[in-house]
């Protein structure tokens, strides 16, 4: 048969007419379009169109064998095989025949399927379609799973005696529901109601999953899922089992300026002697006029433990705090007050500055007279502690510091040349600390001049090789007496800041002397993607002023020598090293990072070791092995390891394995997880995790989708 090309007009007429009643023609400006090899007027008010038949009308595709328009009844007759499309595509009809009207809103559908936004699919002996929101399917099963015809049974299915699907309210109802699970019944409920997959937000229960340590015992988690309009909802996830009792709770909402997000427990148990614990974790971000930011956290515990023993983010120093600050280009303005709360076990927070008041300005401009960059910046920081005694664990100290620093850089005949020069200093004011006098000042100048000198080649091949060796000369002194410390007693030698005027973290305590800072680099850069770098450096001072602990790799007159070393291949790969070793070859410290991802696995792994030190309070050396990996397996199969080991404990720290199958219709993941920390308010447990989703009903998890295919 051969579709028929002449007299589109009368066709086109044809499908007007035919498809559109006078009333919704009125209703309507866009007229109905039909498509077929062969169309017949039967009289006055029938025509029958045969033979690979389109009609489009308002974005909705009808196509089947036959059409008879019913003039009379204003109605469709369609022979199928028939698809039927909505404006939006994602609700889709498929039978063997219909009865609808001619604007297609309504009908009868029978031995047909339902199928929601290419999820999930609801076969039917009889559909009934209204008001074109409305959607009734009787003796009907649903389910998302590939169906075979060699294994005709799905994975899951849900059986009903009837299925109502509200196109506006995006949910489905169902009637004497009936779940089964490769055909075994499990579970029947007289009613239901589940979201269909278009449906991003919805009060309801989410996916529950259940857990067993040696602790909390077995729990089974079941999340309730609360709108509160547009902007804000909560989220409230009793743990039903025996032994303790847990309440989760998260609530968010979005404001017109920003948003807001708290997240908080309950727990009641005998694990500790207070019957009631709970954690509450809070952050908010809210922008103010003239681009400022407000940014609010709190964060609270009723005890060290619970957050470890409950498995919820545990770290190891709490901060909250309320912030308003400022970014623009040469400009950068902070206020914020905030009260911190260590976890780690044997710490007193009664000694520890927990309350600090701090603010800033910092500003860049360029000098009209010397040029270059010119930083200034001016800030006020109080540290505040419970204790009342005297001496370094009752001490409070408010502090008024600024920075000029100044930087300029000229290349004369390849040369790179830097000069820097800089002035720090700061009012100190201190109270219940005999050993510092009340009001101290100190000011420290600094001058420097940097030279480097690169060489590059590039090989017919097209590698590309820089080597650039690096000199720069410093000095600097303190002028005044010394404050007391309590921002810089940890000192990290890396190449970030082999080339720094001050390599102490703080505003305590000032980098002084004379210097130089050596340092040679080298890079390799391939157009394949490979590439390699190498940068090694020492200082060598003219005296030790007796600054820097033993183990942090700058004490004495020469530093121990810093190597890093890099190589990475595109986005796939990438090793990072980073040393510090004396003439005798002898580590300070040395951390080696991995990163390895394919098509089938992702392995993220680093060894850090750190030699004792006790003027950083590490009195034993540490050497920690981290692996994370994971590796997809055949047909939606995928398994993963988290690892941690303590060298010089020869322990491990945690260990977990995790489980995984994800396809088309379901997302399920075991998990067993060992953690072996033991303090006084922590002990050792083994959890057993299983969370098992039913694709289709809400919006999916963002991540992998397998899709299983039926194979002859």
């Amino acid at each position: 048969m051969t579709r028929r090309v002449g007299h589109i007009a009368a066709v086109v007429l044809a499908a007007v007419v035919c498809l559109s009643s006078p009333g919704a023609a009125q209703e309507s400006s866009a007229p109905a379009t039909l498509i077929a090899d062969n169309i017949r007027f039967d009289g006055s008010s029938t025509v029958t169109a045969r033979g690979a038949v389109e009609v489009f009308y308002e974005g909705m595709r009808l196509r089947a064998e036959s059409i008879t328009y019913d003039g009379t009844a204003d109605n469709l007759r369609v022979q199928g095989p028939l698809t039927l499309v909505d404006a939006d595509g994602g609700t889709v009809f498929v039978a063997d025949f219909a009865e609808l009207s001619a604007d297609l809103q309504n009908g009868v559908l029978q031995s047909a399927r339902l199928v929601l936004d290419r999820q999930l699919q609801v076969a039917a002996s009889e559909i009934t379609h209204s008001e074109g929101r409305y959607t009734q399917l009787y003796q009907a099963v649903a389910s998302s799973c590939e169906v075979c015809f060699d294994n005709p049974t799905p994975l899951w299915e849900i059986r009903a005696r009837r299925i109502i699907h509200d196109a506006e309210e995006q949910q489905l109802y169902f009637d004497n529901a009936q779940l089964r699970v490769l055909g075994i019944p499990v579970f029947f409920l007289p009613r239901m109601r589940l979201p269909d997959p278009t449906l991003e937000r919805a009060t309801g229960f989410l996916a529950p999953s259940i857990s067993a340590d040696d602790l909390t015992g077995t729990q089974i988690r079941v999340p309730y899922f609360i709108e509160l309009g547009d902007h804000a909802d909560i989220t409230v996830t009793p743990w039903i089992g025996l032994g303790t009792q847990t309440v989760e709770l998260r609530y968010r909402q979005a404001y017109r300026n920003g948003e807001l997000q708290i997240d908080g427990a309950v727990s009641w148990d005998d694990l500790t002697d207070n019957d009631t614990r709970a954690y509450l974790f809070g952050d908010a971000s809210f922008e103010l006029p003239r681009d400022y930011t407000l940014d609010v956290q709190v964060q609270a515990v009723s005890d060290r433990g619970y957050l470890t023993t409950y498995g919820f983010n545990s770290p190891d120093l709490l901060e909250s705090y309320a912030r308003i600050s400022r970014v623009r280009r040469d400009e950068y303005v902070e206020a914020s007050a905030t009260l911190y709360e260590s976890l780690r076990e044997g710490v007193d927070n009664e000694i520890l500055p927990t309350r600090v008041a701090h603010a800033e300005i910092t500003r860049r401009i360029v000098p009209p007279v010397i040029g270059g960059t010119l930083t200034a910046e001016l800030e006020g920081t109080g540290f505040y502690r419970y204790s009342s005694v005297d001496g370094d664990d009752g001490r409070d100290v408010f502090r008024v510091t600024g920075a000029l620093d100044w930087h300029r850089s000229e290349t004369f005949g390849g040369l790179l040349t830097t000069f820097q020069g800089a002035l720090h200093g700061g009012v100190y004011n201190t109270l219940q600390d005999s050993a510092f006098d009340t009001t101290v000042q100190r000011l420290t100048p600094y001058a420097a001049v940097e030279l480097r000198y690169p060489f590059q080649a590039i090989s017919d091949s097209g590698v590309s090789h820089v080597i650039e060796p690096i000199a720069q000369f410093v000095w600097s002194d303190s002028y005044g007496n010394a404050p007391p410390n309590e921002d810089s007693f940890i000192v990290e030698f890396d190449e970030a800041n082999l080339f720094s005027l001050d390599r102490l973290p703080g505003s305590d305590r000032r980098e002084i002397g004379a210097r130089a800072n050596l340092g040679l680099s080298y890079s390799r850069v391939a157009p394949g993607g490979l590439t390699l770098g190498l940068a090694g450096g020492v200082v060598l001072r003219s005296e030790d002023e007796g600054q820097f602990t033993d183990g942090s790799g700058l004490d004495g007159t020469q530093s121990d020598y810093l190597l890093a070393a890099h190589v990475s291949f595109n986005d796939s790969l990438s090793f990072i090293n980073r040393s510090l070793f004396n003439r005798s070859f002898d580590f300070t410290s040395s951390e080696f990072a991995l990163y390895w991802s394919g098509d089938r696995h992702e392995i993220v792994s680093t060894y850090t070791f750190l030699d004792a030190d006790s003027g950083e309070q590490r009195d034993d050396p540490l050497a920690e092995l981290a692996f994370d990996g994971e590796y997809m397996l055949n047909s939606g199969w995928d398994a993963g390891l988290d690892f941690r080991y303590d060298f010089y404990g020869n322990e491990a720290t945690r260990a977990a394995v995790t489980l995984g199958y994800t396809n088309e219709c379901l997302d399920m993941e075991f998990s067993v997880a060992r953690r072996y920390t033991t303090t006084s308010a922590v002990e050792p447990a083994t959890t057993f995790g299983l969370t098992v989703s039913l694709a289709g009903f809400g919006a999916g998890r963002e991540g992998r989708s397998v899709a299983r295919s039926c194979r002859g």
